[in-house]
């Protein structure tokens, strides 16, 4: 049975009400100290507790040093994206501290290393709920080790606001000791800081913030996870056997994560033969190069990136396309342009990659919109890439990729991989002729062959160049667009057999919502804001380019106004969807929210933007 959300307190000192379940934290430290274990162990003990959690991490680019910061929202709701007003403060950072106290919400309680943080700042805000803790005091008593203090000073905390909130101890002990269960050593010393954390409050402070957690069980079947784990996950079961990568941030976990599968996964237990090939390549360009030779060559090849990346990438990308190499291209979108901020969530390269390469390209992009369709998009790449014989982007971001996020168990796939039009020798000893660039069958895809097939038809020259049907060399007018409508006709005729948009109707709804990727997070949130609000709406999640151009069609056409919300700043998604459908009656039905501080984005940014456009 899940608590109530709020409870009468006992204590005359405490709060009228008690807020269970519903708090968003946020813990202020600087890069390189050990913040980030200990937050994971904060993080993981409420999820084992049964609540629903969304962790964020917001973290410099430069090694050691700089601010960061890690915001985790409990919601007994269920909702997984951020939240904008800081419930609960830790303060550990004096670089920080000024700003981080003044934008924490009224009311809000702040716990903080009082060796280290002025008291003096706190006196700006009579309205928080302060809990002064001599973590620097505290370490040096009870860790012997002086190296070690500067990391458990964290966990010092951790069992602090802990013991505040009434979180499980037994649950906390267990995952320090999961999370350390390599170093036996370490697991003692980091339950003991954590005590030490959780004894201090015992005996010194007392509780006055409404904030409690309680054990739930929402979470059940559920795995906390981060999303690029999820990604390598769907590519090992997509039949992925060759990556070749480049490291950059914020994607090079996935390729980690997909080598470490490899490891456990592709190597024959009777002569420990290695099955797969991985190669940390000189650059994005030679990757890419790599990718698509191992896809000419008929294994599923895979590659990892970011933006700059993809911008390097992008004539061997478009040589894939006109060659028509399956290949499949992982892009964690950060802030752009250029090198950009690296270690920040964005969606601005939607255009990048629909329309990769010079000349007239317009490449299949799959867009997850979580972590479960991030496993899932992920295998179901390298089968479109084959059905359709063309580089597929596989579009997720930093807030998706890096971040750990609830999802359901991935479900094994029960059906066989799509290799599309592959000619063995008995197929080329019954056709009598063979020409690698044919429109066969009417649907702009043609047949091709693999090395290995000895039938005397079965070899052709890939060029990237002019080439005519039979992959002759060619610079004839005609012949190339003849070569170049046929291939907009197989993309074209892709848009009703990639991911289907995901409708979410109201009858009564003159207002429609459309998104995609790491967005849907805070839609449903959205959603329901609106609807307290007197405004309730529809909601069209997009999943893949190019759309099913009459989903939107039709979505426009039920409703006076549609939102499309974007984290970029030129609204990215919608000059496609306008070059798409090209009727001015529809378009000039959109508006639109966009987003792109490179902070993932929140409901109630998207709730007050859509609503202030309601009032004109």
């Amino acid at each position: 049975m899940n608590p109530p959300d709020t409870l009468e307190a006992t204590q005359p000192s405490s709060p009228t009400k008690v807020i269970v379940n519903d708090v968003t934290f946020q813990m202020a430290t600087a890069n390189g100290t050990g913040s980030q274990s200990a937050n994971n162990i904060f993080a993981k003990t409420l999820f084992r507790m049964g609540i629903p959690v969304a962790a964020k991490n917001l973290f410099p680019s430069n090694i050691q040093g700089l601010p960061t910061w890690f915001s985790l929202r409990a919601s007994k709701d269920g909702y997984t994206s951020c939240k904008r007003d800081i419930d609960f403060l830790v303060g550990m950072n004096p670089a920080t501290w000024s700003k981080d106290v003044a934008e924490v919400r009224q009311g809000a309680a702040v716990l903080y290393n009082s060796d280290e943080l002025s008291s003096e700042i706190l006196k700006s805000r009579p309205d928080l709920v302060t809990y002064p803790v001599p973590i620097t005091t505290l370490v040096k008593e009870h860790i012997p080790a002086p190296k070690l203090r500067k990391m458990l000073a964290n966990v010092v905390y951790v069992g602090a606001v802990a013991e505040l909130l009434g979180m499980d101890h037994d649950v906390l002990r267990g995952v320090i000791a999961d999370n350390f269960k390599s170093k036996p050593k370490a697991v003692d010393i980091n339950v003991k800081a954590a005590e030490v954390g959780r004894e201090y409050v015992r005996q010194n402070l007392e509780k006055k913030d409404p904030f409690r957690v309680e054990t739930m069980n929402a979470n059940e079947g559920k795995l906390l996870i981060e999303g690029n784990t999820m990604g390598a996950l769907g590519a090992l079961m997509g039949g992925c056997t060759t990556l070749f990568w480049y490291p950059i941030t914020p994607s090079s976990s996935l390729p980690e994560a997909l080598i470490a599968q490899f490891r456990r996964f592709r190597i024959d237990p009777s002569n420990e033969e290695h099955r797969y090939v991985d190669v940390q390549c000189e650059d994005e360009l030679a990757s890419a190069g790599a990718v698509l030779g191992a896809g000419w060559a008929g294994a599923r090849s895979c590659t990892s990136t970011s933006g700059p990346g993809i911008s390097l990438m992008s004539e061997f990308i478009g040589f894939g396309y006109y060659a028509e190499i399956p290949s499949v291209f992982f892009d964690v979108q950060r802030v752009g342009p250029s090198t950009g901020l690296p270690t920040r969530t964005a969606q601005g390269d939607i255009l990048l990659c629909y329309h990769c390469s010079h000349g007239d390209t317009k490449n299949i992009c799959l867009l997850p919109g979580g972590p479960e369709e991030y496993y899932e998009f992920s295998r179901q790449a390298f089968d479109v890439a084959d059905r359709f014989q063309t580089p597929v982007f596989v579009l997720s971001d930093l807030d998706l990729g890096m971040n750990f996020w609830m999802c359901d168990q991935p479900e094994y796939p029960t059906e066989g991989f799509d290799r599309g039009k592959v000619m063995s020798e008995e197929d080329l000893e019954n056709a009598k002729s063979f020409g690698r660039y044919r429109d066969v069958d009417g649907d702009g895809i043609p047949y091709r062959t693999l090395p290995g097939n000895k039938h005397p038809l079965a070899s052709y020259f890939t060029r990237g160049s002019g080439h005519d049907e039979d992959a002759n060399y060619s610079e004839d007018g005609d012949t190339f667009r003849r070569n170049l409508a046929r291939i907009g006709k197989k993309i074209e005729g892709s848009r009703d057999k990639l991911p289907q948009p995901i409708l979410d109707a109201n009858d009564k709804a003159k207002v429609g919502l459309i998104a995609y990727g790491s967005t849907e997070a805070a839609m449903q949130e959205v959603r329901d804001m609106l609807s307290s609000d007197g405004v309730p709406t529809s909601y069209l999640r997009l999943r893949a380019l190019p759309v099913a151009k009459n989903v939107v069609e039709d979505f426009l056409r039920n409703h006076e106004r549609v939102y499309i919300i974007e984290q970029n700043r030129d609204g990215q998604l919608e000059t496609i969807l306008r070059d798409d459908i090209r009727n001015g009656e529809l378009t000039d039905r959109l508006r639109h929210v966009r987003h792109f501080t490179g902070i993932p984005i929140d409901a109630q940014t998207v709730r007050s933007s859509v609503l202030e456009q309601e009032k004109n």
